[in-house]
């Protein structure tokens, strides 16, 4: 009932917001077109107002890496895709059973950003914002964006958005999201709250420009082990256990969570600008910039008791109660040379210092000590060229460490060739070396067997991959990526122990590196076709690993069906959208969770997958606002209870949910 109100007021707050203003004239509406309304120019200069008409194109978002994208409140079947807690299209991602929980990858992408390794605990990261995640807005008007979407359970998913510009010079954005659901099994809470606090100037002659935000993330999980007694999911004939609560867990007394914080800037000041007229064909700029940004990770694990899922204690009198802390401080300084005949040349030198400790010093029985920190300075160079000629865009970037134990490098090459405005052929070359998450290199705990240095053992991972990729809406978008892995470091299981019994598995998890060359194919088809009012958006993926021992394990294959119907209705007044999904992948040995390091690890023991999820949704939009509602994995009761997102982990079962997305604009 309380979502039946919420949906009756926020539809009629909809249409009341959403009412044309007096004198406004209709508009045309291309696909990606909404018109706002017309304002008062913010550039006015004490004169008679100048009133234009304001579109969404108007409404600018700028990424990390300053490519710039308008605000679209279309809705289409990518909006489907993106409608979750990620807000981002998972295909390649399984979700464990509740929101929040992490992710199993059933598509690998091995290429770097950066040259040196973070704290690890890469399960829970999914949810977490990196820096590439962080947006930056140019808008006419404030501007705010609402995501609302239930949960499992008791709780609610809610990302919220507000910017505005107080001039054409300086923008301010705050942003929120939250949530927490209590999911279908015991012991299985999940809750986040990520906020960010965003600002960007440029001053009116454009020669310096800054941005920069703050972001405090903490993300928690209840984790419960998975399920003790498969056969009260898989065999529950009499429906004793369809009350996923009274299913027995491994863990009854276990959490662990994620926290953050991060201070980001960057500025330029251009030292040369020439303006682009016509007495000047030739613009050339020079500009000196400089990127900082310090960040505090803290990743925990906390059991009231030992349990022996891990294995035996150090110290029996001690609690259990794991404290992982990583401080990285960045700095960057560069120079771009711009020529609108010679393209865009960069040269940076920057530094790197990190601190990665425990609270405590261990020695082993055997008398070995363990650190309780890793810290140092990096120091690297690097550079970076783009340059367009007719259809053609080449790219490249370069950076490599001259100082510090963190020894890496990072070659990226690109080259595309756009056909027409939809249709374009592209390669891209990726080479890096790096050292695996410092998790991999040292780790504490009160349980024996989670205690290691491999700082003199592990070397550094090296990853080689060369990228084609095509892109016509005629024929479709179809990428094939081929990697070579030396030095792939993962977490697995201790054979050396003898036969493992199921439910100790966790106590006998170690970091390895395999010596051997790791070889990966990936070919990715996207297509859609339209009839009329109908569509079918098909995307498939094919794997294939080439290795010694099995240390990489995915699913050969992948693929995604949506057949949909789409049409306007009550005058045009609202546009609605209806279909079912299909997603379906292979069976193949997958990772299992290990909630005590946040991480996925190799097991070879069991296979898992093969089965259908299909999930059926009917949206609609009224003005900014789009409506979501989807029933999730509808055949979960009739097409047998084997589905798993991990082992031990089941996926979800049927459930309805509710969600939208609104925007508004003063």
């Amino acid at each position: 009932m309380r979502y039946l109100l919420l949906v009756l007021l926020l539809c009629s707050s909809t249409l009341f917001f959403g009412q044309e203003r007096e004198g406004a004239a209709k508009p045309d509406r291309p696909e990606n077109f909404t018109e706002v309304g017309k304002v008062n120019s913010l550039n006015q200069k004490k004169r008679k107002d100048t009133v234009r008409k304001l579109t969404i194109k108007d409404y600018k978002i700028i990424s990390y890496a300053r490519d710039t994208t308008f605000l679209d409140t279309t809705l289409t079947v990518q909006k489907e895709y993106k409608h979750n807690y990620l807000r981002k299209d998972n295909f390649e991602l399984l979700p464990l059973s509740n929101i929040g929980q992490p992710y199993t990858t059933l598509g690998y992408n091995f290429e770097r950003s950066t040259l040196y390794p973070g704290i690890g605990a890469r399960g829970k990261h999914f949810g977490y914002w990196e820096l590439d995640d962080i947006y930056y807005y140019d808008v006419p008007t404030p501007t705010s964006d609402l995501m609302f979407k239930t949960t499992l359970e008791q709780g609610q998913l809610l990302d919220a958005l507000l910017t505005l510009n107080t001039s054409q010079q300086l923008n301010l954005a705050i942003g929120f999201k939250g949530f927490r659901s209590l999911g279908k099994y015991s012991q299985n809470q999940a809750e986040s709250g990520n906020f960010k606090f965003a600002a960007s100037y440029k001053s009116k002659n454009n020669r310096y420009t800054f941005r920069g935000h703050y972001a405090g993330q903490n993300i928690e999980n209840i984790e419960n082990g998975g399920i003790a007694d498969r056969s009260q999911f898989e065999d529950d004939e009499e429906g004793d256990f369809r009350d996923r609560s009274r299913i027995d867990v491994f863990l009854d007394d276990a959490e662990n969570r994620l926290v953050g914080k991060r201070y980001f800037f960057d500025h330029q000041y251009k030292l040369v600008q020439e303006r682009n007229d016509s007495l000047r064909v030739k613009p050339t700029s020079l500009t000196l910039g400089q990127e900082f940004n310090y960040e505090t990770k803290f990743y925990q694990f906390i059991q009231d008791a030992q349990s022996d899922f891990f294995g035996q204690l150090l110290n029996e009198n001690s609690g259990i109660d794991n404290n992982a802390r990583l401080r990285a401080f960045y700095n960057k300084l560069d120079i771009t040379f711009y020529n609108k005949t010679l393209g865009r040349l960069q040269g940076y030198i920057n530094t790197y210092n990190y601190n990665y400790f425990f609270n405590s010093l261990l020695i082993t029985e055997d008398g070995q000590e363990i650190q309780n920190q890793l810290t140092g300075t990096e120091i690297a160079i690097g550079g970076s060229y783009a340059k367009k000629i007719g259809g053609f865009v080449i790219e490249g970037n370069l950076a490599f460490n001259i100082s510090g134990d963190l020894t890496g490098d990072i070659i990226d090459a690109k080259a595309s060739y756009a056909f027409n405005d939809r249709e374009s052929f592209n390669v891209k070359l990726h080479s890096s070396s790096r050292a695996p998450d410092f998790n991999f290199l040292l780790y504490q705990n009160n349980y024996a067997n989670y205690n290691w240095q491999n700082t003199d053992t592990f070397d550094q991972e090296r990853v080689s991959s060369l990228q084609a990729q095509l892109i016509s809406p005629k024929w479709g978008t179809l990428t094939a990526k081929y990697s070579t892995l030396d030095n792939y470091t993962y977490f697995g299981l201790d054979e050396t122990q003898g036969p493992i019994e199921r439910g100790t598995e966790n106590a006998f998890v170690n970091p390895f590196q395999e010596g051997n060359s790791v070889n990966h194919l990936k070919v990715v088809y996207n297509k859609e076709f339209k009839i009329g009012n109908f569509g079918l958006n098909n995307r498939i993926m094919y794997q294939n690993v080439s290795q010694t021992n099995e240390v990489l394990n995915v699913p050969e294959i992948v693929t995604r069906n949506t057949l949909y119907f789409s049409k306007e209705v009550f005058n045009k007044a609202m546009f609605v959208q209806t279909g079912i999904t299909l997603k379906y992948f292979t069976s193949y040995n997958q990772n299992a969770y290990n909630p005590l390091l946040g991480e996925f690890y190799i097991q070879n023991a069991e296979e898992f997958g093969g089965f259908p999820l299909l999930d059926f949704f009917i949206n609609a939009k009224v003005k900014q606002t789009r409506i979501f509602l989807k029933a999730e994995h509808f055949n979960s009761s009739f097409s047998g209870f084997d589905f798993y997102s991990a082992p031990d982990y089941p996926f979800r079962d049927f459930v309805i949910r509710f969600g939208l997305v609104w925007n508004f604009f003063s």
